[in-house]
């Protein structure tokens, strides 16, 4: 099952960060941005970059959603109660993929999402193929039986780096609760989201 290092470690040094904390990320070697101009120095970056870079940044640490799916998620969340940043933020923890990727039963998003679309993850006992799909409180989500004797699951739960956080329940090494939805200083981010400029950069 392929992990698609080129996709996500060509993000990394294009944001200038190791943005899912993985200790072989390139970033930790080279802090300039890929290419023969990588090394220029950088020039003040304008509020429209910022905003653009912070909506990159995000919408990348999901595994590089579509801008339509990520679009689509920032209205859902302008219609919510409350503060529009933490909403989306919310909604974006509550993606099935995401969840897979928060238990430990993949080593990066882009394998959880795998898993997901390969049929190996159920939600209530029932088998779910939609990586996009928002949980709700309450729900458990499981490993199939092949999965759970992954080379790639086995690999996941025993990575140091991560640690299920707190909205996560585990129950055994096959099978989690998803307790509530998270505020944004309880997602455990390797690096500093800006969804406050994510939600600047929409609303221009």
């Amino acid at each position: 099952m392929s992990k698609r290092k080129s996709a996500k470690y060509k993000l990394d040094r294009r944001m200038g960060e190791n943005i899912w904390g993985r200790p072989n990320s390139p970033v930790n070697k080279r802090s300039y941005g890929p290419g023969q101009h990588g090394q220029r120095r950088k020039s003040k970056m304008s509020d429209f970059g910022l905003q653009l870079r912070a909506k990159q940044k995000l919408k990348g640490y999901y595994g590089d959603v579509t801008e339509k799916q990520f679009r689509s998620t920032y209205k859902d969340a302008t219609r919510m109660k409350g503060d529009t940043g933490q909403n989306l933020i919310g909604l974006l923890e509550r993606r099935l993929d995401m969840i897979v990727y928060r238990a430990k039963f993949a080593p990066t998003i882009f394998a959880a999402r795998q898993i997901v679309s390969h049929g190996h993850i159920y939600v209530n006992g029932v088998k779910c193929n939609i990586a996009s799909r928002r949980c709700d409180v309450g729900d458990v989500i499981s490993l199939g039986k092949k999965a759970q004797e992954m080379a790639l699951v086995i690999e996941a739960q025993s990575l140091p780096e991560r640690e299920i956080p707190d909205y996560v329940a585990p129950d055994g090494n096959d099978k989690v609760s998803f307790t509530r939805v998270p505020k944004l200083d309880e997602v455990p981010y390797p690096v500093t989201m800006e969804p406050n400029l994510v939600v600047e950069f929409y609303s221009r």
